[in-house]
């Protein structure tokens, strides 16, 4: 007979949804949390019915998350990070068959020996390679149109450069890419490859991303610059 699973208790499901939650597990972190609230939130969310409990589980996990700062951790990053902005980026979409990265050989081979941009990307569904427009006709032409998907020009890839300790710090990546989804702009490729964080977006946002991702930087090492009392 299969054992039936024990329910989750309410401080079990407490702490799940406020991990599941990271905007609201680093405003506890910073005491910015009204818990009456969250309490009705998560009962409403979650079908737990004690709001008792609920409060008291989230008072209880509030002063363990006390001790660890997220977006503290995650600025001290950007102190040390700086932008890159390159325009007439193209993407193309193709089939995913071992002939295309086969056929892509020699082009790689010659955009990477020219010091210039290239990412390839595989997934179960395609390979997406970004580079500059100038390369566009020898990429379609290696890839041969019966494989390509679809063609993109005339975009813009900004690029975050950051201190190798970005990979040692938790929540990193979701914050910029947040940051960007929350104002509206369309990520249409998102790289992270070592310490670059590499956004593909249209002309149109480019010059917002670039504004909130340079906003963020500069305001960090302004408040930093400044006197202390």
């Amino acid at each position: 007979m299969e054992k039936v699973k024990d329910k989750p208790t309410v401080a079990e499901t407490t702490r799940k949804y406020i991990d599941r939650h990271p905007s609201i597990r680093d405003c506890i972190s910073k005491d910015l949390i009204n818990f009456s609230s969250l309490a009705r939130r998560i009962m409403k969310d979650t079908g737990v019915k004690h709001e008792e409990a609920v409060l008291a589980a989230s008072r209880r996990y509030a002063a363990k998350l006390s001790k660890t700062d997220f977006e503290g951790g995650i600025m001290k990053v950007f102190e040390e990070s700086r932008l890159e902005l390159k325009t007439r980026i193209c993407i193309v979409v193709a089939k995913n068959e071992w002939i295309v990265l086969k056929n892509l050989e020699d082009v790689v081979r010659r955009i990477l020996s020219e010091k210039s941009i290239m990412q390839v990307m595989q997934s179960a569904n395609g390979i997406t390679v970004v580079s500059e427009d100038k390369y566009l006709p020898s990429i379609t032409r290696a890839i041969g149109h019966d494989h390509i998907i679809s063609v993109r020009q005339n975009l813009a890839e900004i690029t975050v450069k950051s201190p190798a300790s970005i990979e040692e710090t938790p929540g990193a990546f979701a914050y910029i890419t947040s940051m960007l989804s929350e104002q509206g702009i369309n990520l249409l490729e998102v790289v992270s490859c070592y310490t670059d964080t590499i956004f593909v977006v249209t002309r149109e946002d480019m010059m917002l991303a670039f504004d909130i991702l340079s906003g963020c930087i500069e305001d960090r090492i302004a408040t930093n610059d400044m006197p202390q009392a």
